[in-house]
């Protein structure tokens, strides 16, 4: 892979990145509990403790993604 492309696709991992966030912080206000109804607290607990270990499950898996690709990209060499 050309260096220059690995450099990108490094800083597009962290763009997904910058996304996961974002989605976790949409789920998360939309599940905060209402006086007028919707969910109870118990409910939106368990909702944002499962998006979230998913989201950090994604955030890692990226996150070695683009330090292989920045390694790539700086043509060092990688160690599995």
């Amino acid at each position: 892979m050309p260096p220059r492309i690995a450099k990108l696709a490094a800083l597009g991992a962290f763009g997904a990145i910058a996304l996961f966030v974002a989605i976790y912080g949409l789920i998360a206000v939309a599940s905060v509990p209402r006086r007028t109804g919707g969910i109870d607290w118990i409910e939106a607990t368990v909702t944002w403790i499962s998006v979230g270990l998913t989201v950090l499950a994604l955030i890692a898996v990226h996150l070695v993604i683009a330090r292989g690709l920045f390694a790539i990209a700086r043509g060092t060499r990688r160690s599995l």
